[in-house]
């Protein structure tokens, strides 16, 4: 790398570290639970972890992971219209459809494939989102895609929420 070059990027690391927003990773010794053992020894309450009903590390959750691994692998390899949708997915969609009480039930990935592709099917060029502006990256990129008009409001800022849906209603 050239020295004009590293230099640069040293200096912009360094702006991003003085500004207290440089981000490096919290090393974790135990399973994701209500508290975790973090690298260097200190026990901390965990309030950052999508594990809210604790299911991350029951018993029965990963014996039955340990299951489906042996019989299942790990992973399609790549996405079920290239590769294929294994029965146990259209079983489990099926089982989930019953029990909401819907006609078809199609599993993501991830919430972030998820919400990429919730708003291109729910909403057309004649509908109006509102969208808070500190929503999930996901939420905004799946809104970006869609063909619906935007309108997007300062985080917590009732009054421009507010103005945003008088002129999406004038809209």
């Amino acid at each position: 790398m050239k020295p004009k070059f590293r230099n640069h990027l040293e200096n912009e690391l360094a702006g991003i570290r003085r500004d207290g927003l440089f981000k490096e990773e919290r090393l974790i010794d135990s399973p994701q639970t209500s508290h975790i053992q973090l690298a260097d020894g200190r026990t901390v309450i965990n309030l950052c972890a999508n594990n809210y009903l604790g299911l991350a590390g029951h018993p029965e959750i990963a014996a039955a992971a340990r299951e489906a691994l042996d019989r299942w692998g790990y992973g399609m390899a790549s996405v079920r219209f290239i590769c294929g949708t294994q029965s146990v997915h259209k079983e489990l969609e099926s089982r989930l459809s019953g029990f909401f009480g819907t006609e078809d039930t199609i599993l993501y990935p991830s919430c972030f494939d998820a919400n990429g592709g919730l708003f291109e099917t729910l909403l057309g060029p004649e509908d109006a989102i509102i969208s808070d502006a500190l929503n999930h990256a996901s939420i905004i990129d799946g809104i970006r895609l869609c063909k619906a008009t935007r309108y997007r409001y300062r985080n917590n800022d009732m009054a421009d929420l507010e103005a945003r849906l008088k002129e999406a209603s004038e809209a």
